[in-house]
């Protein structure tokens, strides 16, 4: 995210710190008090959320929080007495009263949609009620729905917002959640490859789209594979990001039945608990470069997003998949992007749909998320990857 307040720029992308237009260095307590601020502007934000974000609520000094309050001050061209910027509350805490404009807001002021979305349900084949929404003007864009998400709390969140928004911004975008997840039912009635490929079938004939670009990421992908192989008819291009062609148990002999009960234990007990040893698991695989807001908000998604025995069940249903004999049989654009120090599905499963899909293009970016994080530098070399991709679309 890009911030702009009163004379100064703090880009969380790059993270850089800016005031009248030259780089001013400031230390990475103070940059995240600034996050903190910025993302809470005109809200007071109290001692404490200080502490938790900028500290991970270890014990310290006042002197020590005084320091970096001072030095925010600083950094701004801010003072304890005119206090233009960040504003003092005697014994409740600091308000960043100046205003702000997010890239966001700038993509929305050059022509993008406003921030606005409507939800739909489908039926899917075995009677199985599949939320989608849609949003944004243009060329219609397909996204396929994946673990974890909730088509409410996806569209607020630091994590995705920015990302939906881009798409958004030039396309008329349709993903919904998976059965089992989100708003779509709770009821798992069939957790077959199958099963996840009508209910993509069914968001789409309730959307009235014909042929259309389809966006995948994680285990959306083989599904989106399996679907553009029986209806080549109706998808006109392909892009992947984290995708696999094998589940883990699929291609890892190590998996054996002992770890697999393992991991889904603790997803049993650990399900939406930021300190649970799940979490802790979840945040070294899955996203090792999440910020402590990124974080937060992944775990709020979670507790929205399914209950634990649905996330078990989810999870192995994905890690028996595998479509590598579907895969000579996809004949569209493809573009295949991954991230290089992926621990969840290895570079290798991004190589293999890139090697063995006709014509696809490969894409390898230096990260080691797997989920896609606007905080991360490769989270715009990713995003414009797919849009030019995808505008490519519309020439052919």
């Amino acid at each position: 995210m890009r911030y702009e307040f009163a004379d100064c720029i703090l880009d969380t992308e790059s993270y850089k710190f800016q005031r009248l237009g030259a780089d001013v260095s400031v230390e990475p307590q103070v940059f995240e008090l600034l996050c903190l601020l910025l993302e809470n502007a005109g809200k007071l934000v109290s001692k404490d959320k200080i502490v938790e974000r900028v500290w991970d609520g270890r014990i310290v000094s006042e002197a020590t929080i005084s320091a970096r309050i001072n030095a925010a001050r600083t950094a701004v061209g801010d003072n304890g007495k005119t206090q233009a910027v960040i504003r003092t509350v005697q014994r409740r805490g600091l308000e960043l009263i100046a205003s702000v404009k997010t890239n966001s807001e700038a993509v929305s002021k050059s022509g993008a949609p406003p921030c606005k979305q409507t939800i739909h349900f489908a039926r899917s084949d075995d009677g199985t009620c599949i939320a989608y929404a849609r949003s944004g003007k243009g060329p219609a864009i397909v996204r396929a729905g994946h673990f974890m998400t909730h088509l409410e709390k996806d569209w607020e969140s630091p994590v995705w917002a920015p990302y939906l928004q881009e798409l958004s911004a030039r396309h008329s975008l349709v993903r919904y959640d998976q059965r089992g997840s989100g708003l779509s039912d709770a009821d798992l009635r069939g957790t077959d490859i199958e099963d996840y490929v009508a209910d993509l079938k069914a968001v789409v004939d309730a959307a009235g789209l014909e042929t259309f670009p389809l966006i995948a990421s994680s285990q959306g992908v083989p599904i989106s594979i399996i679907f553009a192989a029986t209806y080549p008819e109706r998808v006109s291009r392909l892009v992947f990001y984290g995708g696999f062609a094998q589940g883990r148990a699929r291609r890892d002999h190590q998996y054996a039945s002992e770890e697999a009960s393992a991991l889904m234990a603790l997803i049993r007990s650990g399900w939406g608990k930021p300190d649970s040893p799940f979490m802790v698991a979840f945040t070294s695989v899955f996203c090792p470069g999440a910020s402590k807001a990124e974080m937060d908000n992944m775990v709020e998604i979670q507790l929205a997003s399914s209950s634990a025995e649905n996330a078990v069940a989810i999870r192995e249903a994905f890690d028996q998949f595998d479509v590598v004999n579907r895969l000579a049989d996809v004949k569209v654009p493809t573009l295949v992007i991954h991230a290089s120090g992926d621990a969840v599905h290895p570079v290798s499963q991004g190589r293999l749909l890139a090697s063995e899909i006709p014509g696809a293009e490969f894409l390898q970016v230096e990260s080691n998320n797997h989920v896609l994080l606007p905080s991360h530098s490769a989270w715009r070399k990713v995003v414009d990857a797919q849009l030019a991709f995808l505008a490519d679309d519309r020439d052919t």
